[in-house]
């Protein structure tokens, strides 16, 4: 069987790509800061065999345009409007990174709109402002912007910096290309709006299905933190992937996409 062609679209205020039957269930995917679209190409072909597939370009990322404020609240508030936008109703979505932050926020408001949920290498919380561990955090990534280096001539060394053992060569020249196409004003925004995030007092909310995607190595998403924010989510589902960091979906796609989909196949015996 061929697998389908992801689809560029850009309309109205947000650009994405999407794989598959317009009418099958939405399965749409958000990347994290140094990511794009195009970075889950290989799960729109995967998943869009049986799927509405789908992934968004975060606003100020690729084709779609920057928020005047950049906020996890006013990224959630986008993300309601791309859906709006789209057309769709109750689909699945798998947040990675500050991607699942958004999700997180979002289902405060629509709590019964997604079908599940997947947060993929995500936390509940970056915690306070002031903290040490949030200033050093910030400062290690922005610091080197602030002494002249560019996105591009950083990507290599902050990708090499989230990834596990044995990575995909692939997958790595897609996440340094993400990495080195930010633009430079949409990453700063974006580590900026982690500060003083925390939606843990709503996990007990959640009322869809979930799931939550680990990888052993990740440093930015640690798999102890992930494990025990799922134990606050009611019915949640927790799956740890070893040797993989903090991009799943490009250092061992098979890995991530046999996960998701064990995950899509669950939700068919429960409908």
């Amino acid at each position: 069987m061929s697998q389908p062609v992801p689809m560029i679209t850009k309309d109205e205020r947000f650009a994405y790509e999407a794989a598959g039957d317009p009418d099958a269930i939405p399965l749409i995917f958000l990347h994290g800061i140094g990511g794009a679209a195009r970075a889950w190409r290989r799960q729109l072909a995967t998943f869009g065999d049986r799927f509405r597939a789908i992934a968004w370009d975060m606003p100020g990322y690729g084709g779609s345009a920057p928020l005047a404020s950049v906020s996890i609240a006013a990224l959630a508030e986008a993300l309601q409007q791309f859906i709006a936008q789209l057309g769709v109703s109750r689909p699945v979505l798998v947040g990675h990174s500050i991607g699942g932050m958004i999700v997180q926020k979002w289902l405060v408001q629509s709590p019964k709109l997604p079908r599940a949920v997947v947060l993929a290498q995500t936390s509940p919380a970056f915690g306070k402002a002031d903290g040490d561990w949030q200033k050093s955090f910030i400062a290690a990534r922005l610091g080197p912007l602030d002494r002249g280096e560019t996105m591009k001539s950083l990507a290599p060394s902050l990708v090499k910096e989230l990834v596990g053992d044995d990575p995909d060569p692939n997958g790595m020249e897609i996440a340094r290309e993400c990495m080195g196409s930010v633009p430079e004003a949409s990453y700063r925004a974006m580590m900026l709006a982690l500060i003083g995030f925390d939606q843990r007092s709503t996990l007990g909310n959640i009322s869809v299905p979930t799931l939550l995607l680990s990888g052993s190595k990740d440093n930015n998403a640690p798999a102890p933190m992930m494990a025990k924010t799922a134990t606050y989510i009611p019915g949640a589902e927790y799956v740890e992937l070893p040797g993989v960091g903090h991009l799943a979906n490009l250092e061992r796609p098979e890995a991530f996409d046999e996960a998701l989909g064990r995950f899509l196949n669950s939700l068919a015996t429960k409908a």
